[in-house]
């Protein structure tokens, strides 16, 4: 794994963000009853609209958790309570703070997969995250044929089958980070080049002044952080 490994650290009571830091926080989306029932009660009509439109209780509960903790989050930095946060929503579904809420420069980004989360948060610069569970899967190289560039394409082909799919979802994860923090679609995926090795951490190739960093939450995940512009420092906590 070339991916940073952390130390999650329970977050302080007086949590200051610097404007040259980016926070990562760590989420378990598997609550208990009493929690989840508090989070549900700060969510707006829209995002409960949202959670009933998932088929499986598991899900609804996760998105519930995961919009839920992400209000506390963002209201422990505005300094508001949960519920007042309004949201706006960019042309392809990214949520960004909405009202007078913008004009802190607060920008986040959230994304999760099976029962963990993980939501990046800075000021002033655009971030985004990717959090994905590696998953078996028998036709990586088909898909890496699909999604990726030719050259991403070989590296995944020439690598022996055991790497392949790590290798696969590093890709994926990064591409998907920068994606989101622009707010453009994964039909954009073959528009983003990353350079990766087995054992050299990822950087985006074509596209100048934006860092890249690939971390490892959790066993069998892997995550990635894009954000605008270098020189920031990372401090990570866990929910």
């Amino acid at each position: 794994m070339t991916g940073l490994n952390p130390m999650w650290l329970p977050a302080p009571t007086d949590l200051t963000l610097l404007p040259d830091e980016v926070h990562v926080w760590r989420i378990d989306l598997d609550r208990p009853q009493g929690q989840l029932q508090n989070l549900a009660a700060t969510l707006c009509a829209d995002e409960l609209a949202r959670a009933e439109r998932f088929y499986f209780q598991e899900h609804r509960q996760r998105f519930i958790a995961g919009r839920g903790m992400l209000r506390s989050i963002l209201a422990g930095y505005l300094g508001i309570e949960p519920q007042h946060i309004k949201f706006d929503y960019q042309p392809r579904g990214k949520p960004v703070l909405a009202d007078t809420f913008a004009q802190s420069g607060l920008a986040f980004n959230l994304s999760h997969s099976q029962g963990l989360g993980l939501c990046a948060v800075n000021y002033t610069r655009q971030i985004g995250i990717d959090l994905e569970y590696i998953r078996p899967m028998s036709d990586v190289e088909s898909l890496a044929e699909r999604f990726f560039l030719p050259r991403e394409y070989d590296v995944v082909r020439s690598l022996p089958t055991d790497q392949k799919q790590e290798v696969f979802f590093r890709y994926w994860t990064c591409k998907e980070a920068y994606l989101k923090a622009t707010g453009e679609g994964i039909a954009q995926l073959e528009q983003v080049e990353i350079a990766l090795t087995p054992t050299e951490p990822a950087r985006l190739k074509t596209i100048k002044d934006w860092s890249l960093l690939e971390l490892v939450p959790a066993d069998n995940y892997l995550a990635a952080v894009a954000v605008a512009g270098f020189g920031w420092h990372l401090k990570c906590w866990q929910y």
